[in-house]
């Protein structure tokens, strides 16, 4: 049968129809072929890329007049004699200038970095997108979170980056990376969110104290500091290094929560603290899944003198709960010893073999634990 037909003379002759599209409807199709034209990125870029900056910096480095040795042993005055060199070695002294970036976040000029593109810096310039280039001081540096705040001198105005929640992240998430590698300013890279909570010891680096967003967004020296924007353009990360090699080239970022609240107590009094209870921890070994208590963090190693030692904590105990948190793993002990601070009581439930017990342990300042 035909629908829609029209009846001409005697029989019915079947044309067919056309419908036409409501104006708002023509207006919606319009819009949604530009916005399919315009990426998302470009606007991301837009709303942060104004406050990403370069960081320029200068040190003097000073070695010994002779070449291949320690400075120590060859400014030592019996070794200066005994090989003839006495009156004649004195040391030199180099400039070394290296590069990185950074993000303004706040109106009054503070931009957020990396510790290590700053360290023992004698000078440093910091270059805007806008062209101007204003000299710069180092805040507060903290070395346990690789994080540094720089304070630009001048009245501004300056432009800023919204921060946002780097907790609200999901495996998966676009991620964008700004910053200047290898000198090559406001350079934009697109990946995703690879993985959340990466340790810092899964890479093999010790003596810090990170849990890691992991990123394909390509990374590359000079970037470090620079930010890691989600998809609206606001910043979730501090990049902060990368790993290299034949089938890798995986980046990794501070999250910006973490970032946040040591950048809060560098400007407040110049440097972060971090609480200890000396204990070091891993995650519960695949063979004991199944059982009632396959998430927690696992006691492998505990200081002696130190407050977990004080406290009964033991090597094997397994955390499963921090002030009735329950934990799935160590980095969520770090983050709760981290957010509870130092000096007061702390209750943690533990497993010892077949029996559950909860003891309380008073964290202390990382300065103190370096005493045991």
């Amino acid at each position: 049968m035909c629908r829609g037909g029209l009846l001409l003379g005697a029989g019915l002759v079947c044309l067919p129809v056309f419908s036409t599209l409501p104006a708002n409807s023509l207006q919606a199709a319009s819009a949604a072929a530009a916005l399919s034209r315009e990426s998302f990125v470009a606007e991301a870029v837009a709303l942060s890329g104004p406050a990403v900056v370069t960081l320029e910096t200068r040190r003097t480095v000073r070695s010994s007049g002779i070449s291949g040795l320690p400075q120590g042993l060859a400014m030592d005055r019996l070794f200066q004699h005994f090989f003839g060199q006495s009156g004649r070695v004195s040391p030199r002294s180099r400039i070394e200038r290296g590069q990185g970036s950074g993000v303004i976040f706040s109106t009054t000029g503070l931009v957020l970095t990396n510790a290590h593109v700053v360290e023992k810096t004698d000078q440093l310039m910091v270059g805007l997108p806008d062209g101007r280039r204003v000299p710069a001081r180092v805040v507060g540096q903290d070395a346990i979170t690789d994080l540094a705040v720089v304070q630009l001198d001048g009245q501004g105005p300056w432009p800023t980056a919204p921060l946002g929640d780097s907790d609200q992240l999901r495996v998966g998430d676009w991620a964008i990376a700004v910053g200047n590698p290898f000198g090559l300013e406001n350079t934009v890279t697109l990946g995703i969110i690879s993985n959340l909570n990466r340790n810092v010891s899964q890479l093999g680096i010790s003596g810090k104290r990170l849990d890691l967003i992991q990123t394909d967004a390509a990374i590359n020296p000079g970037n470090s500091g620079g930010p890691l924007l989600n998809a609206q353009g606001y910043v979730v990360g501090i990049n902060t290094l990368i790993r290299s090699g034949p089938g890798a080239g995986l980046g990794f970022a501070i999250p910006i929560n973490r970032a946040r609240t040591i950048a809060k107590q560098l400007v407040n009094r110049g440097w972060a603290s971090h609480p200890m209870v000396g204990i070091g921890l891993s995650s519960v070994p695949s063979s004991r899944s199944g059982t009632p208590y396959s998430a927690g963090a696992v006691i492998r190693s505990v200081v002696p003198g130190g407050p977990a030692a004080v406290a009964g904590l033991k090597v094997d105990d397994v955390i499963v709960s921090v002030k009735g948190q329950p934990i799935y793993g160590p980095a969520d002990v770090v983050t709760a010893i981290d957010q509870h601070g130092v000096g007061q009581p702390l209750s943690l439930e533990l497993v010892r073999g077949n029996n559950q017990i909860e003891l309380i342990v008073t964290p202390v300042e990382l300065k103190a634990m370096q005493a045991y």
